[in-house]
């Protein structure tokens, strides 16, 4: 399978909610750019982090300039909050993705859509993401159930949901939708916990829908940009190689999954997996989790970069 994908001069992917937050951090520079708790003279703009993950993508040609919106959060409110205290303009995006149908993506829908302004602007997606329901069993008494994530509820915005399994190409061919991603490793084994419905039958969910984007920075290589990589982070990076046809890689970005006892295992062999693939960076966000960040960071400090909502990451060419 090949696809396609355009080169670019430049790639600034603006996170509009991440888990973690630093005002203070003072560690801005040419390519990481901090929010800043500034607002006129004083010190009184706030940044929200939550437990979700949204983010701008501008890819520049030339005098080319297109903006995908890849995500949307958690709550109803934050990511566009968000926006607004960053002074974000979104009447320039030209396309939304979705990661995957999970809560932490899909909560602030409406009010950055009300943001964009425009109706009718695609939204891509694996046909998967309105799976429901959808739950988390935590014993075969216990399940804590995703809230449903519909098609009536994407139209309702005013949104057109574009569902598709493939890889597709979006703002002329700049930016890739991975589409399903093949589950190769020996180690990313998916949800354990995590099941669904389907004809009054219990079945175990693989989050088929879990995907990805992916830019190609000239000169530079591939930029990969997960939602929670459910797929595993490894996986996905090496189908963006497979479709794209370019082995180079610019940076890894996303949320990895490694967080919490059932993931914690395969943060070494992730990280060694990484390192072998060799990207300039790597950029661990969401749910990657406490541990494996402060693992990657140890292994592989000069690639390493922390993110936080907030935060705009310029890769150039």
């Amino acid at each position: 399978m090949g696809v396609e994908l355009r080169e670019v001069d430049r790639v600034d992917i603006l996170t509009l909610q991440d888990n973690y937050v630093d005002l203070a951090s003072g560690d801005s520079n040419a390519m990481v750019q901090r929010a800043l708790p500034i607002k006129g003279r004083e010190i009184k703009n706030s940044i929200l982090a939550e437990h979700g993950f949204s983010a701008v993508i501008t890819a520049v040609a030339g005098e080319d300039r297109g903006q995908v919106l890849f995500d949307f959060g958690y709550s109803e409110h934050g990511a566009a909050f968000n926006a607004d205290a960053l002074g974000l303009d979104m009447t320039g995006i030209g396309a939304m993705a979705l990661s995957h149908g999970h809560f932490d993506h899909v909560g602030g829908l409406a009010g950055l859509t009300r943001m964009i302004g425009r109706p009718g602007i695609d939204l891509i997606v694996h046909p998967s993401v309105f799976k429901v329901p959808r739950f988390v069993k935590i014993t075969e008494e216990f399940k804590l159930y995703f809230p449903p994530f519909t098609r009536e509820q994407v139209q309702e915005t005013g949104v057109h949901p574009v569902e598709t399994r493939e890889p597709m190409t979006m703002l002329d061919g700049a930016v890739l939708f991975l589409g399903e991603i093949p589950r190769k490793t020996e180690f990313e084994k998916g949800m354990p916990n995590a099941y669904f419905e389907e004809g009054g039958a219990e079945k175990w969910d693989p989050i088929e829908d879990d995907t990805a984007l992916v830019l190609h920075v000239k000169g530079r290589g591939l930029v990969v940009l997960s939602g929670c990589a459910h797929s595993g982070i490894v996986n996905t990076v090496r189908y963006a190689r497979e479709v794209t046809g370019v082995e180079p890689v610019f940076a890894v970005m996303g949320g990895f999954h490694l967080t919490g006892p059932a993931f914690e295992p395969i943060i070494g062999p992730t990280t060694e997996a990484l390192k072998e693939i060799g990207p300039t960076y790597v950029i661990p966000t969401h749910c990657t989790g406490r541990k494996a960040v402060m693992h990657m960071e140890k292994e592989m400090p000069d690639r390493f970069i922390m993110n936080m909502s907030g935060t705009n990451l310029i890769f150039s060419s």
